[in-house]
């Protein structure tokens, strides 16, 4: 299977097609860890029973002249140009997407580099509208995200910051606010609920709970604040008495109020 799809790329390079679906490039690289060629990592990770360490990568082979030279931008032998952008670091060959290597991230980011900053605590790159208004956990991007559970640091797809902090793939973020609005780590929000919390609020006052109800409370913590309340219960929820947020869970059964008997 895998020889089989090394012969497809093989042929469909031979063919005029440049590149595979991840990456838009002139040459194949020769893997350092099985001397097999492949377009890109990736390709060999699908494809092997191991891994490609980019860092590693000496060698490439021309997709028009076939020569196997030294990793670099342009063929020795024929002068395609492999990748309009070329990191000698990672090894990335691509169509330019204003890459730039990020030295703390210790690869490269698709740019450009001045809409970005490294936050050193976070580890990772982040978009310069969350400078000073996030909130860090230290090398978040080291954990992979937990709604498809694959690796963040070194993933194509952009990874969404969450007010608590956390991190997922943006389309992991996109496909859970489908299903819920909670993080599924902390069960913090995941984004601004005020809106829908002041139409709840509406809905609770318009639906009174029957008489044997009425003056049971209930012990509450709040995902939100992390804060503990005693409230009145109310089926459609309950509100903290701190943030008036309705994400909250109960921490004890219910009980009559002796104020309200």
């Amino acid at each position: 299977m895998a020889a089989s799809a090394r012969e497809d790329g093989a042929r469909g390079q031979k063919q005029g097609r440049r590149g595979c679906e991840h990456y838009d490039r002139g040459c194949l690289l020769k893997a350092p860890c099985c001397d097999k060629l492949y377009t890109c990592r990736l390709c060999h990770d699908n494809n092997e029973d191991h891994q490609l360490d980019r860092f590693k990568v000496k060698e490439v082979q021309c997709i028009n002249c076939e020569k196997i030279q030294h990793a670099q931008q342009t063929c020795e032998e024929c002068s395609t140009l492999f990748g309009e952008y070329y990191c000698s670091i990672c090894h990335l060959f691509d169509k330019d997407k204003k890459q730039y290597h990020c030295e703390n991230c210790g690869i490269c980011r698709i740019g450009p580099k001045e809409d970005f900053f490294h936050c050193l605590k976070c580890n990772l790159c982040l978009a310069m509208n969350l400078q000073g208004k996030h909130k860090c956990i230290e090398n978040v991007s080291r954990q992979n995200c937990p709604i498809c559970l694959e690796d963040i640091h070194t993933s194509r797809v952009v990874a969404h910051v969450l007010p608590c902090g956390h991190l997922l793939h943006r389309t992991c973020y996109e496909e859970m606010l489908k299903e819920g609005y909670r993080c599924p780590l902390c069960m913090h929000s995941a984004l601004d609920m005020t809106r829908y919390w002041r139409q709840l609020d509406d809905e609770v006052a318009q639906t009174p709970m029957p008489s044997e109800y009425q003056n049971m409370t209930v012990d509450i913590l709040c995902n939100d604040c992390n804060g503990r309340s005693t409230v009145q219960f109310h089926i459609l929820g309950m509100k903290c008495n701190i943030c008036e947020s309705y994400n909250t869970a109960q921490a004890g059964g219910c009980r009559i109020s002796l104020d309200q008997q």
